[in-house]
């Protein structure tokens, strides 16, 4: 496997964008890899709670409320990418085993 292909490689893509997330899991289909699998689940989760979130928080006028999610989000997603980048596969905080859960799917 090509270090292009890596799982690594494949994880930290996933965190990119939701974009990168579909090409993550595109880029594991031929070696289903559980590392980079674990990671997709988590990026897609993330992304996902981004626009669902995101979208409810627009009803606001309050740039304290939109402030505090656009951290609680950054966390996550910094969290996520880290973790991908140190090799390691730790679900993100408060959500991480609920998008394991719910997109155990996608493999």
């Amino acid at each position: 496997m090509s270090e292009r292909n890596s799982p690594k490689t494949t994880a930290m893509v996933a965190y990119l964008t939701i974009i990168g997330t579909i090409i993550a899991y595109f880029m594991n289909l031929d070696n289903k890899d559980k590392f980079a699998s674990f990671h997709i689940r988590q990026a897609f989760g993330i992304h996902i709670l981004f626009y669902v979130i995101g979208a409810l928080i627009g009803i606001f006028d309050s740039a304290l409320i939109v402030g505090a999610f656009y951290i609680f989000f950054i966390v996550l997603w910094g969290y996520g990418l880290f973790t991908a980048i140190s090799d390691k596969t730790e679900p993100v905080p408060i959500l991480g085993p609920l998008f394991q859960k719910w997109f155990s799917s996608i493999t």
